[in-house]
């Protein structure tokens, strides 16, 4: 494996959060250390959620109910990447959202109200409301011109409960449907991770992604031409991570690996 040092010297660390920072509702293990150093040494951090049922208000309660306190600009949603893009491609239009409070919340912010008669987007994120009558108004509606968009390409995602159905599964059903395609705003699409790297002010090859799934957190960053670390407390293993034709740069039991040792 390639020394710590390399990654230890670069400014920017955009990190993943399920699996990396926490899994449901509990902080994982070197958290507060790799925070505690992050700061000491003045380095440039974001956490780049592909997850869009939180704000960023919520996620920074969250993180403190844990015992860190880590301010909202520090926090960026698949949620807030997706009222972005509508914002910049269609202002002015509105949307069928399919999702929880997070991606409401971002799209209304953004002047994209919520619309089940006529929209021009269907929006789909995570939710635990998820139903089938969702599932017929949102065929119905993209039946009738509405374009499929949705959040992030997580098909699974780690929680208290274990591995859980996430995006993908929720707009596959969908797709199915209308035999329309979604498309992805969540990594590893480059929208995403070209605004994070900007909200730091770091290019990219003073950058490290750090990620727990290979086919988002990895791949994003490899595409973007970052340093990558794959850590081990979430989704991935060792066997499952050979399967892919690109591999990340370090591979880490978790992310305080990456705090030098006294």
């Amino acid at each position: 494996m390639r020394d710590l040092e390399i990654i230890r010297s670069k400014h920017g660390f955009i990190s993943d959060m399920d699996g990396v920072i926490y899994q449901g509702s509990q902080l994982l293990p070197g958290v507060k250390e790799f925070v505690d150093w992050l700061r000491k040494e003045k380095k440039q951090f974001l956490f780049l959620t592909n997850s869009s049922e939180r704000t960023p208000l919520e996620l920074h309660k969250k993180l403190l109910a844990m015992g860190i306190d880590i301010d909202e600009s520090h926090f960026y949603t698949s949620a807030l990447a997706t009222a972005q893009f509508l914002k910049t491609q269609a202002p002015g239009s509105s949307a069928y959202i399919i999702g929880a409070h997070g991606l409401m919340n971002a799209l209304y912010d953004a002047g994209i109200p919520f619309n089940d008669v006529n929209p021009d987007y269907v929006v789909v994120g995570e939710t635990t409301g998820y139903n089938y009558e969702m599932i017929i108004k949102a065929t119905q509606l993209i039946n009738q011109g509405a374009k499929l968009i949705a959040t992030n390409s997580d098909l699974t995602g780690p929680s208290d409960r274990g591995i859980i159905p996430a995006c993908r599964a929720l707009v596959a059903p969908i797709e199915l449907a209308t035999g329309v395609a979604a498309y992805f705003i969540g990594k590893p699409n480059p929208l995403m991770m070209r605004t994070g790297l900007k909200k730091l002010g770091v290019h990219s090859g003073d950058a490290v992604m750090i990620g727990d799934r290979m086919d988002t957190d990895i791949i994003a960053g490899v595409e973007t031409g970052m340093e990558t670390a794959l850590v081990l407390s979430g989704v991935t293993t060792r066997s499952t991570m050979k399967h892919y034709s690109y591999q990340p740069h370090y591979v880490l039991n978790g992310i305080g690996d990456i705090v030098p040792k006294k």
